[in-house]
């Protein structure tokens, strides 16, 4: 008995399902202005400020090779350990304080009422302001003698706020979580607004309230934008300096002053940039560290499935 061979497929038909090396060439070509970009405002730069760490510059003359001294004054520098232990509380309870608030009200958000809609642009609003007209406001709203508190005669708002150690940092971790917590907001509210309705309809069916839906559905299809919003929250959070610059300059004492702003003093005041500089390669090598450890927990893309799918 003869097997009968499958049709031919014609020529024409496999040349149209073929990829096309013209379609892969467009689209590096289209690639290509992120990648001039990318090189000529990150690359470049990094690999400056690397060569910049080993020098000795104050910033006008001559730039003198000095080897691993800038490094060696950092690394043995008192103020370093301290300036990264205050990076990382800024992170850790900046996280701790916006990662929540802004999953409830992403949630909250995603409702189609016409009245969360206008909310969603209210709470919209703090990021659009400058990081330094925020400052400049809570500076003067929290002034124990002219403030928000004497003027309301609140005794609990005329504390000194901005005076002391503790106060301070949690002044610096709320004002940053005020400025952000829309933005990851927005994130999760899209988030939301993707997972299928009919999971929650499911749910409804199988006698779960809200609370259990929101933690049953809701809370597992939002992991891996919970990992990207947090790589944002954390990364982010090693850069912040104009808030903190101009809320408290660092103190009281040097109770609020980051790495960011250790930075900058170092090399903007103290005129030396290569000490600057090298502290600056080590936040970027942080922040790298930091985004590749929360890729690892979110695990691989080819093995995560995808939300609301």
């Amino acid at each position: 008995m003869s097997v009968l061979a499958p049709p031919a497929v014609p020529a024409a038909q496999i040349k149209r399902s073929a990829p096309s090396a013209g379609g892969h060439g467009r689209v590096a070509w289209m690639a290509l202005p992120a990648l001039v970009f990318f090189v000529g405002f990150g690359v470049i730069p990094l690999v400056g400020v690397l060569g910049l760490s080993f020098t000795t510059w104050d910033g006008l003359g001559a730039i003198q090779p000095s080897g691993l001294d800038s490094w060696t004054a950092v690394i043995t520098d008192p103020g370093l350990p301290h300036a990264m232990w205050v990076t990382f509380e800024i992170m850790a309870l900046s996280w701790l304080f916006q990662t929540p608030v802004s999953i409830l009200i992403g949630v909250f958000l995603a409702g189609h009422q016409r009245y969360r809609e206008f909310l969603a642009v209210l709470y919209f609003i703090p990021l659009l302001l400058s990081a330094a007209a925020i400052a400049i406001t809570y500076k003067a709203l929290l002034d124990p003698n002219f403030g928000l508190g004497a003027g309301l005669g609140i005794p609990l708002l005329q504390q000194d706020w901005l005076g002391d150690e503790t106060l301070a940092l949690a002044v610096v971790v709320f004002v940053v979580s005020w400025q952000f917590i829309p933005f990851h907001s927005l994130i999760y509210q899209g988030a939301v607004r993707q997972i299928p309705r009919s999971m929650y309809e499911a749910a409804s069916l199988d006698g779960a309230a809200r609370v259990r839906q929101f933690f049953s559905i809701t809370l597992p299809q939002l992991k891996y934008t919970i990992i990207t919003s947090s790589t944002l929250m954390v990364v982010g959070s090693l850069t912040f300096f104009d808030l903190i610059f101009v809320l408290t300059e660092g103190g009281p004492g040097d109770a609020t002053r980051s790495l960011a702003l250790d930075m900058y003093k170092t090399g903007f005041q103290a005129n030396l940039m290569g000490p600057a500089s090298a502290i600056a390669v080590i936040l970027v090598v942080a922040g790298l560290l930091i985004a590749l450890l929360l890729r690892r927990l979110g695990g691989r893309g080819d093995e995560s499935q995808l939300e609301g799918a």
